[in-house]
């Protein structure tokens, strides 16, 4: 079955700042408690998740006398977190006094509206609030008004109020725009003296519209998130009033499969407080329908596709096709077994690593989580074959090769296991490999130079009396090409990932630098590459090794681009054309090589 997710689905960029305080606070080896203050978003998966970590819920005022006593001594009290819906300044002025340590999520476009109405009403105007009266956003927006403060829903509200009132009417930020639009109309033809604020965020205004947008192009519609959360349920509510089948569910088991079967293609749009890997959980789900409308040639080949992604032998197809490509620009005699133990290796890494890491997978892959508990018993035994194999295959290198490949599958295996005893480990912020910060992609990055690169040179000379391995300008050239490319699809997968590692504690590149900075990092990566593919042309880098790396390359650049722009959702499909650059790289290599024969 067809699927189309909107770009906007997710987390709003308040939701996410919130959730990731929260999860760094919960990610530290700190003692001290700690708590939100009322619950974190409007998500049961999330909570949840938030209480396995130890994240405890304070959900009134009242609590705070009793959390004082629990915590301790004045000023080692318990650390508390503020969510994004803010809180009214009355509750902020007990936390102060109960001396705990605040850390503050209210999303700012929640604090400019509290602002607003503060600002206003110290002038005398009556604060009008268009959004639901109980909504802990409201509530705290009520807080902020120095004179009383009115919460409507419908124009007609304001029927009892004298026509003269001086008014500031702001809405609760996640309200329907169109639906505000209409009940300020109102106001304004009914009251003279009225200051109107349109505080709706800017992202719930896009997200509605796509999805009224996206009604028209789809049979069916599935909203995921909370079944408490309110703009979820106005996504909901847009859908339907557009005239298709709206279906709200909290996780891909809700689904009613039996009613979607009857749709050709299925829009997928969340909440603002939806995580994800709920949104990837669902959206395998309907696609994993069979619809009646679907063409069997296309659901063969879509599972196929995922079958070779799933199970990493697409990047150990990529990974035995670029081998090629490298070892040509750094002009080292090639065999079909560089390639071979380049593929086996990585590939037989990639699997191993992901069982031996667990955790991450089930909050940025669920779908990869779920296939990998499925086949683990075949996926491990074909892992560790793939290594035996290519231990035998760098063994008829030579021995040097041999060497060099029991080191780095020592490494690799060493990679996600303790290094210390549980008892020393406890309160350091290292305990294996992988706890490094950027660790993974540097990492990854330096495997495949090695395998594509250290290893074919021990075999290309294998020392005679005094080992003087034979290095010149294109094997630097070709080993900073396979360092930057690995680097940038590794860093680039990391980022689709986000958020299952912040929950598991991990400390990617994305983590460790924040997304924006890992994207202008492999921004800086790619031009630094077609630079270096300017220097290597000019100083004689046939043409066809040229284009085996400047179409990888513009490729990632692409496939960046399409992830940053929301052309393309982070998932099976996105790290499936990734794959394809370095395949592509190896195939235009082989084909000039192959030409070259005396046929």
């Amino acid at each position: 079955m067809k699927v189309k997710l909107a770009k906007t689905a997710g987390f709003c960029m308040g939701v996410r700042r919130a959730l990731e305080l929260t999860l760094s606070e919960a990610n530290k080896n700190d003692p001290t408690p700690l708590y939100t203050f009322g619950p974190l978003i409007h998500n049961n998966q999330v909570l949840e998740l938030l209480a396995s970590k130890g994240v405890r819920v304070l959900r009134s005022p009242e609590e705070l006398a009793s959390l004082g006593e629990e915590s301790g001594a004045p000023g080692q009290g318990a650390r508390i977190i503020i969510r994004a819906h803010g809180i009214p300044p009355q509750t902020r002025a007990k936390l102060k006094q109960g001396r705990f340590e605040i850390l503050d999520a209210t999303c700012p476009k929640v604090a400019q509206v509290q602002a607003l109405i503060k600002y206003h009403t110290s002038k005398g105007r009556k604060a009008v609030i268009v959004g639901d009266q109980d909504h802990p956003e409201v509530v705290g927006l009520v807080g902020y008004s120095k004179t009383e403060a009115l919460v409507i829903q419908h124009a007609e509200a304001l029927a009892s109020l004298d026509p003269d009132t001086p008014l500031v009417v702001v809405a609760q930020t996640t309200q329907d725009a169109v639906a505000f639009a209409r009940i300020t109309k109102a106001v304004r033809e009914r009251f003279s003296d009225v200051l109107i604020f349109d505080t709706i965020c800017g992202a719930t205004v896009e997200r509605q519209s796509e999805v009224r947008e996206l009604c028209s192009q789809v049979d069916a519609l599935v909203v995921v998130g909370g079944k408490e959360s309110g703009n979820t349920k106005r996504l909901v509510q847009i859908a339907r009033d557009s005239g298709i089948p709206a279906f709200h569910v909290e996780t891909g088991r809700q689904l009613d499969k039996a009613a979607l079967s009857s749709f050709k293609v299925v829009g997928v749009t969340a909440g603002a407080s939806t995580p994800s890997w709920l949104i990837k959980d669902v959206v395998r789900e309907i696609e994993s329908i069979v619809s009646t409308r679907d063409n069997p040639a296309k659901v063969l080949a879509s599972r196929i596709f995922k079958f070779l992604v799933l199970s990493n032998l697409a990047a150990g197809g990529a990974a035995f096709f670029f081998s090629f490509s490298a070892i040509q620009v750094a002009s080292i005699p090639w065999t079909p077994a560089h390639s071979l133990v380049a593929a086996l290796y990585l590939f037989s890494m990639h699997v191993l690593n992901r069982f031996l890491d667990k955790g991450a997978s089930a909050y940025s892959e669920p779908e990869r989580a779920t296939f990998l508990r499925l086949h683990r018993a075949w996926l491990v035994l074909l892992a560790l074959g793939a290594n035996i194999l290519s231990l035998w295959l760098a063994h008829g290198l030579g021995t040097w090769p041999l060497l060099a490949l029991l080191t780095l599958t020592l490494l690799g295996l060493l990679y996600s296991v303790p290094l210390l005893p549980r008892s020393w480990s406890k309160g350091r912020s290292f305990s294996k490999l992988k706890d490094i910060p950027g660790s993974k992609a540097t990492g990854e990055a330096l495997a495949w130079v090695a395998v594509m690169i250290v290893v074919p040179i021990l075999g290309a000379w294998a020392p005679s009396g005094l080992w003087a391995p034979k290095i010149g300008g294109w094997t630097l050239a070709g080993a900073s090409s396979v360092f930057i490319l690995s680097f940038i699809r590794s860093a680039l997968f990391e980022l689709f990932q986000v958020q299952g590692d912040l929950i598991v504690g991990r400390e990617t590149l994305p983590i460790a630098l924040g997304e924006r900075r890992t994207m202008r990092l492999l921004k800086i990566l790619l031009g630094a590459l077609l630079v270096l593919l300017l220097v290597f042309w000019a100083a004689g880098l046939s043409g066809s090794a040229l284009l085996s790396l400047l179409l990888p390359t513009a490729g990632l650049a692409a496939c960046l681009w399409a992830y940053q722009r929301s052309r393309i959702g982070p998932g099976i499909f996105l790290e499936g054309l990734v794959e394809a650059n370095f395949v592509l790289a190896g195939l235009i290599a082989l084909g000039a090589w192959i030409s070259k024969w005396p046929w």
